[in-house]
């Protein structure tokens, strides 16, 4: 048996992104009270934690050391929710979404990088696609990034296939395209899954040998 998954944003739904994040996140801390710091620019894009390579960080944790170490301390119960209302935008399937669902016969899921807890369910669930799939699957909450094995073993794993019987259909050909190494097949797909149904129903990507 095999399985398909599915990158998020830029794949699914399209989201425009704050054009500038670190003023969005100070915008939604200010509204819960929170001191921001002068230089919060600089304090925003400064390193503050390590991780190892392939590893996800969570943007919550990142922003409240990045205010610690202005001498600001913030509860994580106000943080968290800051963080993910300054990147809740507009949500919009991408054309074709929901025939490419449809045209899957085989357990489904979502592998997404994402650093902020809860927002590729909430992004989901505002396109109406949350209930087409077995399994959401986010960095953040696995602690792992594609192309990393253990992002998408984890999919794999909550579809109840090996990763090597995993269709990873996406956007991104370095992060998506990874699942090649490890003996699953790529999808590549760019902002349209109009002609996605039939390109499974001709096996590419699912077949050994199949156009990428």
């Amino acid at each position: 048996m095999r399985a398909v998954s599915f990158d998020c944003f830029g794949t699914l739904v399209a989201v425009p992104r704050p054009s500038d994040p670190a003023e969005a996140v100070a915008e939604q801390l200010r509204a819960r009270g929170v001191a921001v710091p002068g230089d919060w620019h600089e304090a925003y894009t400064e390193p503050h934690l390590d991780s190892p390579a392939g590893a996800e960080m969570s943007l919550p944790a990142h922003v409240s050391v990045a205010l610690s170490s202005r001498g600001i301390e913030a509860d994580e119960s106000v943080v968290e929710p800051a963080v993910l209302d300054a990147f809740d935008r507009e949500v919009e399937p991408v054309p074709g979404a929901e025939a490419a669902l449809d045209a899957v016969d085989a357990p489904v899921g979502v592998l997404s990088n994402c650093s902020m807890p809860g927002l590729v369910r909430r992004v989901l669930t505002r396109a109406e696609l949350l209930d087409r799939f077995d399994t959401v699957v986010s960095s953040v909450d696995i602690g792992w990034r594609k192309p990393d094995r253990r992002a998408f073993a984890t999919v794999a794993d909550e579809l109840d296939v090996p990763v090597e019987a995993l269709t990873h259909v996406g956007d991104d050909r370095d992060a998506d395209g990874g699942i090649d190494r490890y003996g699953g097949r790529y999808l590549h797909v760019d902002g349209d899954l109009t002609g996605l149904p039939e390109r499974l129903a001709d096996g590419e990507g699912t077949e050994p040998g199949g156009n990428h």
